[in-house]
């Protein structure tokens, strides 16, 4: 994958939990987050934040 600028990882993982969602729509989102956060070696606050981001997406 090479090195990415600050914050592209966030974006990718963002679009790769999204994709993911698409195509499995049972998957649990907090696997997912887990997922996303070693494929794209997310620091924890990254990780905080996809689950606001998807949790408030959701309800908002």
């Amino acid at each position: 994958m090479g090195i990415l600028p600050e914050g592209e990882q966030l974006r990718s993982a963002i679009k790769w939990i999204s994709d993911k969602r698409a195509e499995t729509p049972g998957a649990g989102l907090l696997k997912l987050i887990e997922d996303a956060c070693l494929k794209f070696d997310l620091p924890p606050k990254d990780a905080e934040f996809l689950v606001r981001f998807f949790t408030e997406k959701k309800s908002g």
